[in-house]
């Protein structure tokens, strides 16, 4: 199985205007995917972190990616197939609630 990182982009905005039970059925799909063995959190503050030519270290808060929406949350997931990672992916709060889902194949 090979494995990916998904990183889950929302705001309480497309979160709230989407139909309680498709919330619902969302938030019941992640716990089934943690009850299998996902990792998946939800995110926290970023912190950067820099160590240009080994010299020391700097530390920065916020993200250094910008994106129009902010970062929602992590999951770390094992799937025969990218189409199977997509499927997984496409029932999460993220995915049904106006988000976007990215999915990362991790490389060996």
């Amino acid at each position: 199985m090979a494995k990916f990182v998904t990183i889950g982009y929302g705001d309480s905005g497309g979160y709230e205007r989407t139909d309680q039970r498709v919330r619902d059925a969302a938030h019941e799909h992640d716990q089934r995917l943690r009850e299998a063995g996902v990792l998946m959190g939800i995110a926290g503050t970023p912190v950067q972190v820099r160590n240009h030519d080994a010299t020391g270290v700097e530390t920065e808060s916020g993200p250094y990616v910008r994106a129009p929406l902010p970062v929602a949350g992590f999951a770390v997931i094992e799937a025969a197939s990218l189409h199977e990672a997509v499927d997984l992916v496409s029932h999460t709060p993220c995915a049904v609630a106006h988000g976007v889902v990215e999915v990362w194949p991790l490389e060996p």
